[in-house]
């Protein structure tokens, strides 16, 4: 399957896994002690997650493994922080935070904040704000080597298969992008973990 045809069902896949994680985490809010993070919106966003990941990805132009690396850093970023779960009233900051640096660390070319914030419904102080944020919030951990880029799309192609068996025919994520000339393979610790973005 060509990306073209490839990517708006990640999208859609993508969205569909994220929406199930933040409603899951909006039914534990009240019975859970919460950080209090910028990242947190006071009500959540009109725009649903599909929507706006499919605006993300109509305007931001960034490569398609930039959303399995986003997605890499969301799962890090809950791991390290687990007081702060995604959920309606963070995602969509997530979201465009992990991709615009995702896209920043693996594109050769890539927008400026400024358009990020604007494509993203935010002004470009508050991006700016959130990108140093975020990557506190990783510990600057930005690297994803082969084999962990392997093993979340083997996870993200398994979960897929799962719940929307309809998507998967003839569906594979293409491993083989320039992802591999970035970077060493040695291995990421992360790896071991088992993914936290999960129901």
């Amino acid at each position: 399957m060509e990306s073209g045809e490839m990517m708006p069902q990640l999208i859609k896949f993508l969205s569909s896994l994220l929406q199930c994680v933040a409603e899951s985490n909006d039914l534990r809010r009240g019975s859970e002690p919460q950080k209090i993070s910028a990242f947190n919106g006071v009500s959540r966003p009109s725009i649903s997650i599909q929507s706006y990941l499919q605006r993300i990805f109509k305007y931001a132009n960034c490569s398609p493994s930039c959303y399995i690396i986003a997605y890499v850093y969301l799962d890090r970023f809950t791991q390290r922080h687990p007081s702060l779960p995604v959920d309606s009233f963070n995602v969509h900051r997530l979201l465009i935070t992990s991709i615009m640096l995702s896209a920043k660390f693996m594109d050769d070319m890539y927008y400026n904040n400024a358009y990020y914030a604007k494509v993203g419904g935010i002004s470009t102080r508050e991006i700016n704000f959130l990108e140093v944020d975020f990557l506190f919030g990783l510990g600057f951990h930005l690297n994803v080597t082969p084999s962990t880029f392997q093993s979340y799309c083997s996870y993200l192609q398994r979960e897929m298969m799962l719940q929307h068996p309809h998507l998967m025919n003839n569906f594979s994520f293409n491993t083989s992008s320039k992802l591999y000339l970035h970077f060493t393979d040695q291995e990421d610790s992360s790896q071991q973990q088992q993914h936290q973005l999960a129901v």
